[in-house]
């Protein structure tokens, strides 16, 4: 499948993020001490796909800098910049020039383990103009309902419907297999999306679209809930540490944990996994960390307790504070002494909380 090219839709601003986003474009966040779109170009890479076209708008400098051509990766990265928001299908128009043949288009939030080869094959095989993966969800009610019939081919899409009048739970799960001619429809420059006008119009117009269901490992990565949730799933196996990474004999770590390079764990520290560690941390004497996502560079110290939360790079927790209950730090926050904060509290980057505060959302 070397000839199929990847569009990756990178140019959202990550607002359902923030503040984790305020200043790191979303396909860099960290999961599992590696950017986001590290892994999405691993799994691409595993089918054979390596040349890959990007398609940016906000911080678009952060990942041309860190990915260069992609060749560090094993991959071809093209860059196309967007000087204002396109949409899904305008931002694929936008890069057309480099598309020549069947492609893919996913969408940069999304992290899936789809078989993205028999997806392809799939899409061939019924000579398809546009295939769409749909993955199964709880309640459709907040996505879009694809409806097909029993050899695959799309009736109608709904958006948002009710819970109880969805034909289905099969939602649009954002990967898309499409011929280059569909982009003819779509005006240059103007900001347009698949979901809303072309793959309606291609229905409307009787083109061939068809739906592609899996039950694939499938989540966007788009709230502070789900970007916890993918690193914790992800994670695997015992502790995971080099040799720059110091801990002390006192300390009781139960994996899996994940440790960045140059981390200092004190003694009688307490880590219970699932917990990632960026590189650079330090968790001074009597902490406790449980089921936590911590950037970089951050340190804790002594006596703290950090649990199901998420924290920036280069935050400090200060003695005896208490960060929990799906609490978000940005980048750069000091947390004062014998602070508590829970329920969900976001920080945003740079801000400092003054000891023996109390926040809850």
């Amino acid at each position: 499948m070397s000839e199929v090219k990847a569009v990756i839709l990178v140019g959202g601003e990550g607002t359902r993020l923030r503040p984790l986003t305020s200043s790191v474009p979303k396909p860099m966040v960290p999961v599992l001490n590696k950017p986001f779109l590290q892994h999405v170009f691993k799994h691409l890479s595993n089918h054979g796909i390596r040349d890959i076209i990007l398609a940016l708008c906000y911080l678009p400098d952060n990942i041309q800098s860190y990915f260069g051509d992609g060749s560090d990766f094993g991959i071809n990265l093209t860059y196309v910049v967007e000087d204002f928001p396109l949409g899904t299908a305008g931002a694929v128009k936008n890069v057309s020039q480099y598309i020549d043949s069947t492609f893919l288009v996913l969408n940069g939030d999304v992290y899936t383990d789809l078989d993205l080869t028999s997806m392809v094959a799939f899409h061939k095989e019924k000579g398809a103009k546009a295939t769409i993966a749909l993955t199964p969800v709880e309640d459709p009610s907040a996505y879009g309902v694809v409806d097909a019939d029993a050899d695959g081919r799309v009736k109608r899409f709904i958006e948002k419907p009710k819970r109880e009048e969805a034909p289905s739970n099969m939602i649009n799960a954002g990967t898309y297999v499409l011929e280059p001619d569909v982009l003819a429809h779509v005006e240059p420059q103007k900001f347009c999306m698949f979901e809303r006008f072309l793959f309606p119009l291609l229905l409307e117009t009787g083109q061939a679209v068809y739906a592609y269901p899996s039950d694939a490992y499938w989540i966007d990565i788009g709230t502070p809930d789900n970007y916890a949730k993918i690193n914790l799933d992800l994670l695997s196996g015992e502790t995971q540490a080099d040799d720059s990474v110091d801990v002390h004999s006192s300390a009781k770590i139960t994996g899996p944990v994940l440790f960045g390079s140059n981390c200092v764990v004190e003694a009688d520290v307490v880590i219970e996994g699932p917990v990632v560690i960026g590189s650079g941390c330090i968790i001074k004497s009597g902490s406790f960390v449980r089921r936590a996502i911590i950037w970089p560079d951050t340190h804790l110290d002594s006596w703290t307790t950090i649990k199901d939360c998420v924290v920036g790079m280069g935050c400090r927790i200060e003695a005896n504070a208490c960060v929990v209950d799906g609490t978000v730090l940005g980048s750069d926050v000091v947390i004062g002494d014998s602070c508590h904060l829970s329920g969900g509290v976001r920080i945003d980057c740079g801000k400092s909380i003054d000891p023996d505060t109390t926040l809850k959302r």
